[in-house]
This record gives C-alpha cells, structure tokens and sequence, in this order.
C-alpha cells in the first residue's frame, strides 16, 4: 500500500495489528462440540437446536443462493451489499436472497476456545408479511434490536423483528412496511436514495438522503409516508456559481454523544466539501440527563460572558430552543433535580431556519491553507463517510473514488445556528400541535474567519464561524483493478476500540489504526506522539477470481471479556471468520524505562514522606554528656545540684521533646492513617466479592475442565489406536533405497508405458499391412498392386523390412526390460521379508 501522511513520519514504526483466521472444522468436529454443548438462555432449550461454528453453518452456503447471484450479480455491481446485521448483543440476522427470507441466529463467543464463535443449528426463519418488489441489497438494525432496515436500488421498507408464527412452517411471519413509496418507489420519478442511516437516538425515526438534495427524517410510529422533517440543501450562496457536481450530497452521518454533536448532522458533497446542519432532533427521541445539562450550561456561562451582540443573539436562541425543545430541563436545573433521561418534545423556529454550515475549511497545526474550501489532491470524487467520536475527538473519514481515505478531526465545538428571516414551513394538525416542518438550508452569507488550531477558541465562541477541520492523514489503499466509476468502498466501526476503523473494498479488508488524535493525546499544550495511522490487511481477494473477490457482508462482533471478530460474507455466500488482536494495540512505539522507573522511586519516598517526617523516623539526637570532675561529688551540694540539673536539661531537650513530637505527628496523622486503613478495607471487599464471583463461575470452569479431560482422553485413545496399526512398526527406507525406489516408479510409471504403448502401435501397423498380402488379394487388387509395384519399385520392401528390424529390436529391449523388472520385483520382496 501507498501512504501519503501529512504528519511526520516517526522513527520507529511497530506493528501490534494482528490477525487471526480461523479455519473451517470439519463437520465431524463441529458435531461433536454442539453435542457437547448446551443452549444459551437467549435461545430455545430445544433437544433439536445444535451450536455449530459460524462458519461452518449450513445456512451460508453457495448452493442455497447460487443461482439467484448469477441472475443479479450483474446490476448490483456497483452498489454497496451488506446482508448481515448484528443487534449488540448475541443475534445475528442473514437475508437469503434465494428465498427472500430472514434467518436469526443465537451466537455464543469464545466457546469451546476463545477464537471460536458458536452459532445455533437451525436457525430461526422469519419472513416478511408482503412480497417484496425488489432485491434488498442492504440490512440494518435498529439500537434496540425490534426492526430491521431493508434497502435495496428500487425500494424501501422496514421489517418488524417480533411477528406470528407461521401455521404452514416453523417461521415467523413479520410485519413489514414501505417507508416513502409515493416518493421513492414512484416509477415517473427519478428520485433514488443516496443513504438511510436508523438515528441513534431513536428507535422509530429514519433518517434518508435522496438524489433530489433533501434530507428528509421519518418517525415510523407516526407516518410512514409524510416526512417529519425535510431539510432542502442549498450549498450555494446567492449571486455565486459553482461546478455541478458540488451542488450533489452524496452522503451523511449523525453526529455522536459529544456536546452539540449529537445534535448535528454531517452531509458530504460529490467534491469532497463537508457541512453541518444543527440542532436536527426527531421528535421524542430520548438523551442523558447529562449531556444535556451539560450544553445547557455552557450555553449559559461563555454566550452570557461574551460581549458580541452576535454571539448573545445565538446563546439567547440555543437556550430557548433547549428549554423549548426539552420543557423539563429548566425546572429540573433549577430546582436541582436529576432525572435519567429528556424526551424531546416537537418544536422549531417560527422566524429562523438552520443553515448549512460549511464548507469546512482545514487547518494543519495552526497554519491556515484556505478561507475556502480547498479541493484535496485525491482521485475521483467523494462517494462515503463516516463520523466517528473518540473521547474528546470528533473524527471525519472522507472517501474517494480513486481509492483514497481523507482523515480530518474537528479543531473546534460544534455550535447550533439559525438564520434569523427565512421562515421555515410547519405543519400542524387538528389541535394545533406540530407535527412536522420543511425549511430551506442555505450556507451563511458572512464570510468565514480561519482560527487558529493553537489558538484559544473562548474569544469566538457563539459567533457562527463553522468548526475548521484538521488534518491528520490521506491514506491511498492503492486498489488493483480500479472501475471508470470508482471502487467501493465501504466503513465499519470496531465496537470495542474506538480509535480502530474497518475499511471493507473489492480487494478485501483492512484495519485502520489512529494512534494520533490531536486532543485526546494533547498534554499541556505538546503533542508527544505524533504516529500515522496504522494500516494493516486482514483479508486479501485480490487473487481470488473476480466474481467472488467481492463482500457481501461485514460485521465487527465483540463480546464483554474484551475480544474482538470480524464477520465476512463473501459473494459465493461463504461466511469467514477472523479473530482480531484488541490488547496492547494503542501501545507507543517507544518506552522510556529509566524515566519510568525514577518516578516509582520518586513516588515512594514522597509517600513514605507524607505518612512519617523524617525527623521522627532519625530518632532522638544524640546526647553528648559533659565531662564529669575525677572529684567525687556529694548529691546535696551546689555542685552536685548543678550537674543533676544539668542532666534533666539534656535528657528534656532530646527525648522528652521527642515524645512530644511523636505524640503529636501521630495524633495528627490518625484521621489519614483511618482512611488508609479504610481505603484498605473497601479493596479487601471488592476482592472478596470478585472472589465471590470467581467461586460462582467454578462450577462452570470445572465441567469444561472435565470436558476437556474427556476430550484429551479419547486423544490418547486415538494415538494408542494409530500406533497399533500394522506397518507402522517398520523402519523408514534409507536414502538410497528411496532414491533407487523413486527410479524404478518413475521406470514403471513412464519408461513402460511408452513402450507398450509403441508395441501397440507397431504390432496394429503390421496386422494392417499384413492384410494386404498377395495371398488374400483379389485378382483386380493384384494387378492394381503389380502395377504400382512396377512405378514404386521395391520402396515398400525396404520399408517392410526396417519396419522388421525395429520390431526385433523392440521386442529384445521388451524382454531385457521385463527381465530387470522380475529382478527389482524379487529384491525388494526379499527386504520386506527381512525386514
């Protein structure tokens, strides 16, 4: 692969991105662990229900779906294909395009080893209530797991997950439902969809960019044929002209749980230019009592402390429209409440519309390149995206058709924005409440000030400026066989670390890894590690044909003890499976031991320190006793007063003062001493409950013990069994006695061969030529002969006679040959026999 960073390349580079394929096992393996196995409470405790692993289920096989793929592998080619959906938990869902039905399958992981998944034999069936008019070529699931998105070229519609039984089999007949289909399913109009995305947050509403520039929100639980929401992108400012192909959206993403974020969403246009349009909420979706509090309060403190009239005027319509948009958050911050979550309840602008916000410009490390939007130096056009938070980093992932992925991050928060004079159009129904609006979103007329990376964004806040984008890296995948629309390329989130992505296009798979993120891993104003992403490839079908170097399905599963897999659905409907390395992955390359190792001792001294002073732990000073006169001196003279008072001075000075010092140092450091002891004491709990656990789990870690030991057992069985075998007692041939072996195969096998086959054709040759002898001729075939004796001669007698001569030859080297044959036979009897 070809990398073009834009960061500078570090030193060393190390690579701790691994991979793990698991093979296939074969069916007699794979029978004997699901009879060793037993169902899951999420699946049926059925005597006919088997764990197999995945890969080796008979539901992905390429006889069940062969046929209808060379029917329509032609006019899918270029669309992106994903039949596989996963719920977050332990079910996997798989559209069969041979029968049009839904298959759900329990999953187990790391069982019986911890590379494995274990799925549930047979799966459920689950079919839709309609017949369906088209072919789904994409499957997604909601946050919840109830209903399940199916998309295809020509059609739409959502599929309930918990229908009825079938009386005719053991299906389930699901509720299905077309979403738009006066719109979208219109044969006179030409509008197609681009991208519909399940919002995040909120199990009802669809979010749908079509071809037409229009972002429409649609709440199932209400209309399924009237859009709530529309949102009519205009990219272009008034008086101003651009290419064609940046007036066309070709992709959008929901923000995440990030501040304004999550109430954003991001569109991509054709020439690669990003916008944002914020606050979009559906109506009745639900958010923490957190997050919202927390925009709510900064809303408050820096639009209050800012002295622009614009930037008030933006604080004073974000806190109206939070207070509107959520009734309860102003009563409860009031009063103090806390509450788990706030239903978002119907409301928009009557006077003001929400803008696009962009084009976003990029800086590099504070160093503008454009107040425009610069075109980048990629191939092609932008065909996806992918907004991805990570801690404090908003991460933007653009890709282009000539096979490059464009890495940005946002240098700055995103805020809400409305343009104040362009009145939105809302419906209403029979008792006045809204139930669903259209406005136009058309960029803002001011121009646009670059701010600094470096610089502090405190002085331009609420100001309207769309956040910059910084740029991190362009990575160039350097795909073989590049189509003249583009390659496709599609983008996964690793559910367990968030700084990895999956980049799925047509010569496999790859494991992209941000090391560098540029607040996450900021301190104190210095960025210390500054490394490129790490590109690793997981799976390669650049070899395999090309009908089937292509995916049809992508999933990324992750269990709760930290393991990660990887699920690939190839074109022939073959499923693999690849166990993914999580541990150690953000590691640095390089690790300063001595510095490490100078801060423990550092630590522990200043511990010690904080505990007991130096002074108490030196102990008493030393008492220096003033020479005493060779005069022996009587006790109740002056002298003698004298010098016992003396004594009683010293010994006060050094060890009473002492005690006191001691009594003191303790008295003062008992309350800190208690919670010490009691931090000890909440530790010795937590590990005795984590014990508790472990005496729990016991059980369950004995039986696979035993299991284990069973399965070793007939191992050992198995190896006695083999080592009885006869023949396998015999002593190996030395090196000359395989040598001189493989000589006389490769004689019998070739050198034989050829000359039976030689003396068949000679002897066929002499039968043929002997069937023309005078003797046999009739009286008009002799003249005939005679006469072209005459005109020859005696040619056919010499031919006659050489023909002989081989034949004699031949049968002489036949008889030598059979010869050294009968002789190599009985020598090797001989040393079989003694051997």
């Amino acid at each position: 692969m070809r990398f073009n960073f834009d960061l500078p390349e570090p030193t060393t580079n190390t690579n701790t991105n691994k991979a793990l394929t698991l093979t296939p096992t074969p069916p007699s393996q794979s029978q004997s662990q699901s009879q060793s196995q037993s169902p899951s409470p999420s699946t049926p405790a059925t005597d006919d229900v088997d764990w197999l692993p995945l890969q080796n289920h008979p539901v992905f096989s390429t006889s069940n779906s062969s046929s209808n793929n060379n029917n329509n592998n032609n006019s899918i080619i270029q669309r992106k294909r994903n039949l596989m959906a996963w719920d977050g938990a332990s079910r996997l869902y798989y559209w069969n395009l041979n029968t049009q039905s839904l298959h759900r399958l329990s999953l187990r992981f790391g069982e019986p080893d911890p590379s494995f998944i274990l799925a549930t034999s047979p799966s459920k069936v689950l079919r839709p209530d309609v017949e369906l008019n088209f072919t789904v070529d994409r499957i997604t699931i909601n946050r919840h797991g109830s209903a399940l998105l199916l998309e295809g070229s020509n059609g739409l519609c959502v599929m309930y997950l918990y229908g009825r039984s079938s009386s005719k089999d053991s299906s389930v007949i699901c509720r299905t439902i077309y979403v738009g289909s006066n719109l979208y399913l219109n044969t006179n109009n030409a509008i197609r969809t681009l991208k519909v995305s399940w919002h995040p947050y909120s199990d009802t509403h669809l979010g749908i960019l079509s071809s037409d520039s229009v972002f429409r929100l649609y709440d199932l639980s209400s209309a399924i044929e009237q859009p709530e929401q529309e949102y009519y992108l205009q990219p272009v400012s008034r008086g101003r002209s651009r290419n064609a192909s940046s007036i066309c959206p070709v992709d959008f993403s929901f923000g995440g749980d990030h501040l304004w974020d999550r109430f954003s969403v991001f569109v991509l246009f054709s020439d690669g230019a990003v916008y944002i349009l914020c606050p979009v909420v559906p109506f009745g979706s639900v958010y923490k009592w957190e997050s919202v509090l927390e925009i709510y309060n900064d809303a408050q403190t820096f639009g209050l402390n800012s002295g622009s009239s614009k930037a008030s005027s933006n604080e004073t319509l974000a806190i109206s429209w939070l207070e509107a948009t959520f009734p309860e958050l102003a009563k409860q911050a009031a009063e103090g409440g806390v509450q788990p979550a706030l239903k978002s309840h119907p409301y928009a602008l009557f006077d003001a519309s929400v803008p696009l916000q962009g084009p976003l410009h990029k800086v590099y490390h504070g160093n503008e390149e454009d107040s425009e939007f610069k075109v980048t130096e990629c191939e092609g056009r932008a065909v996806s995206f992918l907004y991805k938070a990570v801690s404090k980093d908003s991460i933007l992932v653009t890709v282009w058709s000539g096979g490059q992925l464009q890495i940005d991050a946002l240098a700055d928060e995103t805020q809400p924005i409305w343009m104040v004079g362009n009145h939105p159009r809302i419906s209403v129904d029979s008792q006045n409440r809204m139930v669903g609006f259209a406005m136009i979103c058309e960029t803002q007329s001011n121009e646009l000030s670059v701010m600094s990376f470096e610089q502090s964004s405190d002085k331009n806040i609420w100001l309207g400026h769309p956040p910059p984008l910084l740029k991190l890296a362009t990575i160039d995948l350097a795909l073989p066989g590049k189509t003249e629309t583009g390659s496709i390329i599609s983008l996964f989130i690793d559910p367990l670390i968030p700084e990895r992505i999956y980049c799925v296009h047509d010569g496999g798979v790859d494991s992209i890894v941000l090391h560098f993120l540029p607040f996450t891993n900021q301190k104190n104003g210095i960025d210390d590690d500054m490394r490129p992403p790490n590109v690793q490839s997981v799976l390669n079908t650049c070899q395999v044909e090309s009908s089937l170097s292509s995916l049809y399905g992508f999933l990324a599963l992750a269990d709760s003890f930290g393991c990660c897999w990887i699920v690939e659905l190839t074109s022939g409907f073959e499923c693999i499976v690849v166990g993914m390395e999580s541990w150690n992955l953000l590691l640095p390359a390089r690790v300063d031991k001595e510095k490490k190792y100078e801060s423990l001792e550092e630590n522990v001294g200043t511990g010690d320190a904080t505990i007991i002073s130096k002074e108490l732990l030196a102990g008493p000073k030393v008492v220096i006793v003033p020479p005493t006169s060779p005069n022996p001196v009587a006790a109740d003279s002056i002298e003698g007063r004298s010098t016992l008072h003396q004594y009683f001075k010293l010994f006060h000075e050094n060890y009473v003062e002492y005690a006191h010092k001691v009594y003191f140092e303790l008295k003062h450091h008992g309350p800190q001493l208690k919670k010490i002891i009691d931090e000890q004491h909440a530790r010795l709990r937590e590990a005795q409950q984590k014990l508790a656990k472990v005496e729990e789990k016991q059980e369950k870690l004995e039986n696979r013990l035993d299991r284990a030991i069973e399965t070793h057992g007939m191992l050992e069985e198995r190896l006695i069994n083999l080592r009885n075998l006869p023949g396998i007692h015999k002593k190996p041939l030395s090196k000359a006695e395989r040598e001189f072996k493989m000589e006389l195969d490769r004689f019998r096998g070739l050198e034989l061969d050829a000359l039976h086959t030689t003396i068949e054709a000679i002897n066929g040759r002499i039968k043929r030529y002997s069937s023309f002898s005078p003797q046999t001729k009739r009286p008009n075939q002799r003249r005939q002969i005679a006469l072209a004796g005459r005109r020859k001669g005696n040619a056919e007698d010499d031919e006659i006679s050489h023909l002989k001569s081989a034949i004699e030859k031949l049968s002489l080297v036949n008889s030598e040959n059979t010869k050294k044959v009968k002789l190599v036979d009985s020598a090797l009897r001989n040393r079989e026999s003694t051997s």
